[in-house]
């Protein structure tokens, strides 16, 4: 197996240069140069660290079957983060390891004045559909509602949420790129 190929084939998959994914493992972009072209080996500490800078780990990176990548997902591999502070409901992650991919689609649920969490403005879209209830979505200065069967698709260029002020729960189908959550 050749351990320096692979990795530059997963960096390029996920958009970064030599450079940033050095300053996200908290090396050097001539170690990443050496290893990519296997005149250095990483230590599995190391290469574990590169790894999860990658979205991966070390059983994936190392097994042989990509054909065996799971692409249906059940209740029971999705994970669920209960927020009664902020939320007034929950978040549920329908794709593990969304943060290796593209897209992270989220379930949320809102309960009466709860909203998420305001992220900064970033590259990439966002998308939402807005299952039951109703929101309002703040981005930046302006406030828009989105009632049930509605959906949304912003990029991101000013501080953004999600609000529910209705009196009722809200489900929101979201889905960030890049991964965001």
């Amino acid at each position: 197996m050749n351990i320096g190929e692979r990795l530059r084939r997963l960096r390029i998959q996920r958009n970064l240069t030599q450079e940033e994914m050095a300053d996200r493992c908290e090396l050097s972009k001539g170690f990443i140069s050496q290893v990519e072209r296997d005149l250095a080996s990483p230590s599995i500490a190391t290469l574990t660290d590169m790894l999860e800078c990658l979205g991966s780990d070390l059983k994936t990176f190392f097994s042989e079957a990509d054909s065996d990548e799971k692409m249906v997902f059940s209740p029971s591999d999705m994970f669920e983060k209960t927020d009664r502070e902020t939320l007034n409901g929950s978040i549920v992650w329908l794709v593990p390891s969304a943060q290796k991919n593209e897209m992270e689609p989220i379930l949320m649920q809102i309960g009466p004045g709860g909203s998420s969490q305001e992220f900064p403005p970033h590259e990439g879209e966002e998308f939402g559909y807005v299952l039951s209830g109703s929101i309002v979505l703040k981005i930046g200065e302006k406030k828009l509602r989105v009632k049930t069967g509605c959906s949304f698709c912003i990029h991101p260029t000013a501080p953004h949420c999600v609000i529910n002020t209705g009196k009722r729960e809200a489900k929101l189908l979201w889905v960030s790129t890049p991964p965001s959550f």
